[in-house]
């Protein structure tokens, strides 16, 4: 196993990003086990810090709640496309989640007697929907920064050792099992591998394939790719939920915190248009459902500014000290970068692409599966990047953050289960040898096509046919215009054809996942022939649960698949429904 070039480490459980997810797992395995944390940005400068109104948990500390109301709304909210099971142990285990954060020494909002304050968010209600419920607990809304640090620091106490700019590029298989992880260093453009007996894939989304979007530079999803190039499957991808408040033509993001606490939505003409969509809980509808009733009213001549292609999110009745109290970041936003001040102008929104619901199929002890109920022995996923499916179609707001601490802890747990008594499958000895080849192929490339050129072609189709309102001849036309941006980037050429820090190579690495990651979303949309949560077609403008109670299984095949024209291969899933049959959301 000899490369000059090559650097071998061995531990019990190797975990691939460092967000909440990756962290939370950190925590949970590192007292048990020898970690190791291996992420593409320095812990604190991960997407979940980005996160800001809240982490839902029913602690009933401001009004009455119970985990059962907090489970059939995740349920309603995913438009009955929630594995109910796994909704359940979310629900449940919220309220330790929250415990388990505050005895780190996350600084949660506090209410007068001392408890760790709630506030109200879209979708989450009481009693089966009959009023909004205050479940979401935060501080100010910056509560993923907050719990971003708070984990770190919890991993530095506990001596977690972290590779921080390490770009995971590759998993080695060996026999159907995982064996090791290979990245490549940026400071010195060196290549690692990282074996270990447990894998737990913490890597967060791929927002980059859209143009708007609330998702940073970095989220391009390389391990949702990687384990697509595996061969296994990616569950769910056609959902993309679509933030209703990102800052108009930017996609920053503006807290549902904002409506939490008052906000209202306006169209040009200032009307509450919010009443005509959901007349109970008005602006704390699903996001799915904001998001439309938004795109529709600017369609429709409403919306507002030069243009008339965004509507307005009002907190001028609000009073100043509330605003600075509880909601400081996003109003600085609105002034940094609009120009606009909150206090006493309305604010230009639009929907920003988000979140994604889909991703790598796990089961609820977050153990990766190689088809509908086949568990691939020590490896895990948790947070954005895995479907487990607790968010279904349409993610409730602050369930997120709620998300990567529940299951980021199970995974952490279940992988040092595994590590405990698994001996190492052994690292084959050309584990480094495809992602060698990929960067000298890229690097020495002396093409006429720009990287940027083809990633801003292919955000640019998938936000016109792709995004919150879809048909077949739009989805055909992103679909069209994916395979001319495959062809050409094989075309394509870098400047920059030095070893240390060469974001130049990295960037174009990067695209080859956006692209893989853009067509299975282009062509999981255009086969789900219906209309459910964040997945909205207008030729097919209904639920249709005969037909599509199912998830949706991706495959990367060798061959081209007949059904879908390209080497993708669809296969379904069925849901998990214990206590809750599906019925028509009304809000």
């Amino acid at each position: 196993m000899a490369n000059d070039n090559v650097t071998y480490h061995s531990y019990d459980v190797v975990i691939v990003g460092a967000g909440g997810a990756g962290m939370r797992a950190a925590i949970e395995a590192g007292p048990h086990a020898k970690v190791a944390v291996v992420s593409k940005l320095f812990p604190t400068r991960s997407h979940t810090g980005a996160a800001q109104g809240g982490m839902a948990a029913a602690l009933a500390n401001v009004e009455e709640d119970s985990w059962e109301w907090h489970t059939f709304d995740t349920v309603k909210g995913g438009d009955y496309l929630v594995d109910q099971d796994a909704a359940e142990i979310l629900a449940k285990e919220s309220v330790q989640a929250v415990i388990d954060l505050e005895n780190m020494g996350l600084p949660f909002n506090r209410t007068p007697d001392g408890k760790i304050d709630q506030r109200r968010f879209g979708g989450h209600t009481r009693d089966h929907g009959k009023a909004p419920v205050r479940r979401s607990c935060y501080a100010a809304d910056r509560t993923g920064h907050m719990i971003l640090q708070t984990l770190y620091q919890n991993c530095v106490k506990l001596g977690i050792e972290f590779y921080n700019e390490f770009y995971v590029l590759d998993l080695a298989m060996n026999d159907g099992k995982p064996s090791a992880v290979v990245a490549y260093e940026l400071a010195t453009g060196d290549i690692h591998v990282f074996a270990a007996k447990s894998i737990v894939f913490a890597t967060g989304g791929f927002g980059k394939i859209y143009k708007t979007t609330s998702n940073a530079h970095t989220l391009t999803g390389d391990g949702v790719g990687i384990i697509f190039r595996k061969g296994l499957p990616l569950e769910d991808m056609e959902f993309y939920q679509f933030h209703p408040t990102g800052l108009a033509g930017l996609g920053i993001l503006l807290s549902e915190a904002a409506r939490g606490e008052g906000g209202i939505l306006r169209n040009a003409s200032g009307e509450r248009f919010m009443e005509r969509y959901a007349p109970t809980i008005k602006d704390l509808a699903p996001r799915d459902m904001v998001a439309r009733a938004m795109a529709n009213e600017v369609r429709e001549g409403r919306g507002g500014g030069p243009n008339k292609d965004y509507v307005f999110l009002d907190l001028t009745h609000l009073e100043p000290a509330v605003i600075d109290a509880k909601l400081p970041d996003i109003t600085e936003f609105a002034r940094t970068y609009l120009g606009v001040e909150p206090y006493t102008e309305p604010v230009p929104v639009f929907p920003t692409a988000h979140y994604a619901m889909g991703g790598i199929p796990t089961n609820i002890k977050a153990e990766v599966l190689s088809d509908n109920d086949t568990v691939v022995p020590g490896l895990y996923a948790a947070g954005e990047c895995a479907c487990v499916s607790v968010h279904g179609a349409n993610r409730l707001g602050t369930n997120s953050l709620l998300d990567i601490n529940v299951f980021g802890k199970r995974a952490g747990r279940y992988a040092v289960e595994y590590a405990k008594t698994a001996k190492q499958v052994p690292v084959p000895e050309n584990a480094a040898d495809e992602v060698l080849a990929m960067l000298e192929k890229v690097r020495k490339a002396k093409g006429k096509e720009k990287v940027a050129q083809l990633r801003k072609e292919l955000q640019e189709t998938m936000d016109k046919n792709a995004q919150v309102f879809r048909t077949e001849e739009t989805l055909n036309e992103a679909f069209d215009k994916i395979q001319e941006l495959r062809k050409r980037y094989e075309n394509i050429s870098i400047q920059d054809q030095g070893k240390r820090f060469n974001t130049d190579l990295l960037e174009a690495i990067e695209l080859g996942f956006l692209l893989d990651l853009a067509e299975v979303t282009v062509i999981t949309c255009r086969e789900r022939r219906e209309s459910r949560g964040a997945h909205l077609r207008e030729d097919f403008p209904t639920r249709d649960d005969q037909k599509f109670m199912v998830h949706s299984m991706a495959y990367k095949t060798e061959n081209t698949d007949k059904a879908t024209g390209t080497n993708i291969k669809l296969g379904w899933k069925p849901v998990v429904i214990t206590n809750y049959q599906p019925m028509e959301r009304k809000y």
